[in-house]
Formats: C-alpha cells, structure tokens, sequence
C-alpha cells in the first residue's frame, strides 16, 4: 500500500507532517511516492564507474639492517670518544633506541672511574631512572653492603677501594622490562669502549644481561662463580642483587663470590 506524502493545498508544520506521516504508517504505507512514476528498470546505457579515492600508500616497513645500521652508528661515536665524559655525550645523544624517548634521565654510571672493580648491570630500574644514577634502589642499597663487606665501596676516595658501576642499558625500559637483542647490540660498542677508558682491573657482570652482552652466554644460575673473560679482562658472573632480594638463600653462594673477588685482588 502507498500513500501520497505531499498534501498539497494543506500548510504543514513539522508537527503536524509528523502526525500525518505516522497516522499513514498505521494505515499501512511503507513507501513514499514521487510525484511522477519511476521506472526502476530503466537503466541508462552506460554506467559511469565511480572514481575510486585516492589512496594514501602505507608507510614503507623499516629495513631489517636498519638495527645494523644503528650498531655501525654507534661503532662509530664509541670510537670517537677520548674520555668517559666525551663518551658520556656521545652516548646521551645517540637515538638509535625508541626507549629513550619514554626514560626520565640518563644514567651513565657511578662510583670512582679509575677504580679496580667495575660493575655492570641490567639496566637502570624507576629510581635510578629518576636520579639519574645505576643502583640506587633496593638492590643498589644490597649491592653497597654486599661489596662493603669486602670493603670496597662506590664513594670511596682510594681507587685500591673504589667501585665503579654501569649497566649495558643507560636509559630504563618500560616497565622494567629485560633488554632486547637489538637493544643489547645497539649499547655493547658504547659498553666496550666504557669498559676501555675506565680501566678496570676486573668486571663483575650482574645477572644474564650483561653476560649476554659480555660473553654471548645466558644462565647466571650456571655461570655465577665462574672466572672467566670479556673484553680482554678477568671477569666474574654474579647473581644480580634483585635476585638476592626475592632468594635469600642465594646470598650464601653470592659472598661465595665476593671472597673470589677479595681473593683475587689479594684483599
């Protein structure tokens, strides 16, 4: 059934067409009509194809070198650097990881450069992220009393004495993340030439991370104790102070560990 919409004749407010329009509604007409018939089946002869909308091309995928690229890059500002605090520079504003954009602060390295032990972790945790300084949360706070015990501290004015701290990660990853492999390659030239100009006498690497970075090899559990070498010096695998916290009883086997190190510097 159809109905004629117009009313012509009638002077319509939009109330009223609204009450019309509903009243033909419960009559039955489920279709307006025109005002002259339409032949549905009247095709023109020829139909224009609609123009398709220009199409913004997706955005190219980066190339799977790009990571080497980045490495080489970094290769290159490493070997430029002639001291720690021109290696710092160079390093800070090397943008070859997106991480940097979401970290707070820088977090180079702490304790006396020239000291016999040098340290290097992870990467820096939401403390150190905010200071601006590698282990100065809970497990820094463990790994102080850790080498004190030894009586080597961080602050000590005798490089005989002395602690150096880093990590292979100088910016923190969200959430506290571990590293990944092409983080871990873009940092280790950065780490290397770190480990060249501070002139340590020995390395303790803290946890997997840095050991991947060092040695290629992964399983601190299996490592930890473990003379071995990285970087063409005497090197050491060290459960990472965070694991002592959450495993008390692995503490045994960690001043295990320090009495090496305090043997090996005859302390």
């Amino acid at each position: 059934m159809t109905a004629d919409p117009t009313y012509r004749g009638f002077a319509l407010d939009a109330d009223t067409a609204l009450a019309l329009l509903q009243w033909q509604a419960e009559l039955g007409a489920d279709e307006p009509c025109l005002d002259a018939p339409l032949d549905r089946y009247d095709m023109p002869e020829r139909v224009e194809a609609p123009v398709a909308p220009a199409i913004t091309a997706a955005p190219v995928a980066a190339p799977a070198d790009a990571a080497v690229d980045q490495v080489a890059l970094a290769e290159t500002l490493a070997a430029r650097a002639g001291t720690l605090a021109e290696l710092a520079q160079v390093q800070e504003g090397f943008d070859g990881l997106d991480l940097k954009k979401g970290a707070r602060n820088f977090c180079f390295a702490d304790g006396r450069p020239g000291a016999r032990v040098m340290i290097i972790g992870e990467a820096p945790g939401e403390e150190e992220d905010q200071q601006g300084r590698p282990f100065v949360g809970r497990a820094g706070q463990l790994l102080d009393r850790m080498f004190g015990a030894i009586g080597l501290a961080r602050d000590a004015v005798d490089a005989e004495k002395a602690l150096y701290i880093s990590n292979v990660l100088t910016w923190r990853p969200p959430g506290n993340r571990r590293p990944e492999p092409a983080e871990i390659a873009m940092m280790l030239p950065f780490l290397r030439r770190h480990v060249e100009l501070a002139q340590p006498e020995i390395l303790v690497l803290m946890g997997n991370t840095p050991c991947i970075a060092a040695l290629n090899r992964q399983g601190i559990l299996r490592l930890r104790g473990q003379w071995t070498e990285a970087f063409g010096l005497p090197t050491l695998p060290m459960t990472h102070p965070a694991y002592l916290l959450r495993t008390p009883l692995a503490k045994r086997e960690a001043w295990a560990d320090l009495l090496s190190i305090a043997a090996r510097l005859g302390l």
